[in-house]
């Protein structure tokens, strides 16, 4: 047993040395062009800002031409470097095709358009429902569809990369989440298959699931939040704008198909990975020798919260 436990590790590496796919791979930011929807504020505003001060040519897309006119006036301050701007609503894939024309060949498309109202399913209207799958999910496939075929026609044929922008969210439910959850989850769907139809472009995509992050809209969204989602939600604590950017910006680079962005993150990675790509032999090792145990600690969290619902509701009775 002790000789098993000494040689097995060794052996479980080398394996996954040959076997993970895609390979690893490094997508340079330098002189080229990064296309960021979402781009007028919040994460947006913060990646727009690492990638130029990083020697990027940076676009913006987001539906406030003023908010635009303010992101990019913040950048140039920033950085003295100049960005271009385009306004159209993700949801028209009309205006996101010309605002894709009109920037040209894209080398690194960042999909970061979100909204989110939180609300139980029974209260929640159909049309905020609609609004958040409209503009997450199918937001995401019609800038995709734009950018590709400007993406295939790159001339520097060096690596490209298409990010789309998830949550912990997109990772388990959360009371509250119904519609949001169910827009950001189809995103690793949609990731996980474009992954194969792209690869042979030399195009790699991540999927990034930041926590929480203090943005505006995270301040509107805390004023609605069902009281039961903020006592579940709140245990993953919440991240700057600048410092997810950061750990997305990273990922990209790097290629890396999953990016978490703190410490509940990387556990929530390795619990959900499932058959999700991973590049990484070493981060393999850990997803396989990690996961039995995690999804134990994943059952005593679903045991706090299934708790915590219990007693609030017996409480509200109670009153």
């Amino acid at each position: 047993m002790v000789l098993l436990s000494l040689i097995l590790p060794p052996i479980l590496l080398l394996l996954l040395y040959f076997i993970v796919r895609p390979r690893p791979v490094t997508i340079p930011i330098k002189n080229r062009h990064v296309f960021i929807t979402g781009g007028s504020s919040g994460i947006g505003l913060a990646l727009a800002q690492q990638a130029a001060s990083q020697g990027a040519r940076v676009s913006l897309l987001a539906r406030s031409l003023n908010k635009l006119q303010e992101a990019k006036e913040s950048i140039r301050r920033s950085s003295g470097l100049d960005v271009a701007i385009f306004s159209a609503d993700v949801r028209d894939h009309d205006a996101v095709q010309k605002a894709a024309n009109d920037a040209g060949p894209i080398d690194v498309l960042v999909v970061n358009q979100g909204v989110f109202v939180p609300q139980e399913l029974e209260k929640q209207g159909l049309d905020e429902i609609k609004f958040m799958i409209d503009v997450n999910l199918m937001g995401s496939f019609n800038v995709i569809k734009a950018a590709l075929p400007l993406m295939k026609e790159r001339k520097d044929r060096l690596p490209a990369s298409i990010s789309l922008m998830s949550s912990q969210a997109g990772q388990v439910g959360i009371y509250g989440y119904t519609a949001y959850s169910a827009s950001k989850f189809g995103l690793r769907g949609l990731a996980e298959a474009l992954q194969q139809e792209v690869i042979a472009d030399n195009i790699h995509v991540s999927v990034v699931y930041p926590p929480d992050t203090d943005t505006p809209g995270f301040e509107k969204e805390n004023e609605v939040r069902p009281e039961l989602t903020k006592l579940l939600a709140g245990s993953s604590g919440s991240m700057k704008a600048d410092e997810v950017a950061k750990k997305a910006l990273d990922g990209i680079k790097s290629g890396s198909f999953t990016v978490p962005c703190n410490f509940e993150g990387h556990m929530l990675a390795i619990a959900t990975a499932g058959l999700s790509p991973q590049r990484s032999f070493l981060m393999a090792f850990i997803d396989v020798a990690s996961v039995g145990v995690l999804r134990l600690v994943g059952l005593f969290f679903q045991w706090n919260w299934y708790q915590t619902i219990e007693n609030w509701h017996a409480k509200k009775n109670r009153t």
